[in-house]
């Protein structure tokens, strides 16, 4: 906990020079041919990607494969990346929604890795050294332990002979041994009120969630886009923008991860309408609870999920992505045929036996960042 970030500070140096290219070099590269290197960290994988031309596909292996073996960690750019990185957070420490997520990761995720933002704290940033980022790249960084995706116009054969080309010599360390220690429920309702001198309410609230490979998924995708991910047509939405007049925007989230992680209710109100607005939550969680959906509703909710699926890999890029996320959460090469088909399953019966199993309007972790003396938040 005392490293949160560290994955992110590797991640984020991998392009910035290899042991024979300077990170001008390869930046000249790969724009030379107008493609794109990139890696980033994320709560619980690295992506490491390029994109380029069928005809310079030989420089993209060439240049991922340097920078994922060869990195060459210099002090200079560790340390201006550590400077970047700490100046983004100044600011995102400005942002209430930004302070909100991050106090509500912490009650939710106590214990647990996931607590800490993957880009790491102030604190666990400054403490981290040019050490501790070679020690991670040795540790963690092995052809044992990534998926590589290839999408393009190239053939088997050809993906193959370009693997070993470029991959082959890469040498296996033995593979760290993950913790499978899964975040603990929320116990009770846990307020917390963080005091900022604003007109508006910044309110996050909510619990803990499901993994990604959970069978209930999909029927929760689905009661979830009915409550709050649908844009103007959720329930929330209707509710606390439309009839109420408490906020501008609201959403409902269910993050799935490799662990159970998180469902959420995020929306800014006015000061005086703090209570209200988080009391008008709750009676919409407790309401998809207590009653079915309408026959609309589910129709619509489908309808939108399914139409939507294929905009997720209508590029060489998002394919490469979803696919190497199928292979890291287990799901199966036959996701892609069957998802439109499990949400075409769900019937209104599952939406409310979801939303009577993963919500919970006793037992949740609510933050509220603002005036908090004008607020008189309810414990």
């Amino acid at each position: 906990p005392d490293k949160a970030g560290l994955a992110n500070i590797v991640a984020s140096l991998l392009d910035e020079g290899t042991t024979t290219r300077t990170s001008k070099q390869l930046a000249e590269q790969i724009d030379f041919v107008g493609g794109a290197l990139e890696a980033k960290a994320s709560e619980d994988f690295t992506t490491a990607s390029a994109r380029v031309l069928k005809k310079d596909i030989d420089l993209g292996f060439t240049l991922l494969a340097d920078m994922l073996q060869h990195p060459a960690f210099h002090k200079q750019e560790f340390e201006r990346i550590r400077t970047q990185l700490l100046g983004e957070m100044a600011s995102d420490n400005d942002d209430p929604g930004h302070i909100a997520m991050k106090a509500f990761n912490q009650l939710v995720f106590h214990g647990h890795p996931y607590r800490w933002p993957v880009n790491g704290t102030e604190e666990t940033l400054n403490k981290i050294t040019l050490a501790d980022v070679q020690a991670f790249y040795g540790r963690e960084y092995s052809p044992s332990q990534v998926i590589l995706t290839i999408v393009g116009d190239v053939t088997l054969e050809q993906a193959t002979a370009l693997v070993q080309t470029h991959f082959g010599n890469w040498k296996k360390v033995a593979a760290t041994a993950r913790s499978t220690k899964k975040p603990s429920p929320v116990e009770r309702r846990t307020v917390q009120l963080i005091e900022k001198d604003l007109t508006q309410s910044t309110i996050v609230l909510g619990h803990g969630g499901l993994p990604r490979a959970h069978p209930d998924f999909y029927s929760v995708t689905v009661m979830n886009y009915i409550l709050g991910a649908g844009g103007f047509s959720s329930r929330l939405m209707d509710s606390i923008r439309d009839k109420q007049g408490l906020a501008y925007g609201i959403m409902s989230h269910f993050d799935a991860r490799l662990m159970p992680g998180s469902f959420w209710v995020n929306l800014q109100t006015k000061t005086e309408t703090t209570n209200q607005a988080i009391a008008g939550v709750l009676a919409e969680i407790k309401s998809i609870r207590d009653a079915p959906v309408s026959d609309q509703e589910l129709a619509e909710a489908k309808s939108f999920l399914i139409g939507s699926f294929p905009l997720r890999f209508d590029s060489t890029a998002k394919l490469a992505q979803v696919l190497a996320q199928v292979e890291f959460y287990g799901l199966g090469f036959e996701y892609f045929s069957q998802y439109q088909k499990s949400i075409d399953r769900v019937t209104k019966d599952d939406v409310q036996r979801v939303a009577k199993q993963y919500l919970d309007p006793q037992r949740y972790a609510l933050v509220v960042v603002g005036n908090i003396a004008k607020a008189k938040v309810k414990h």
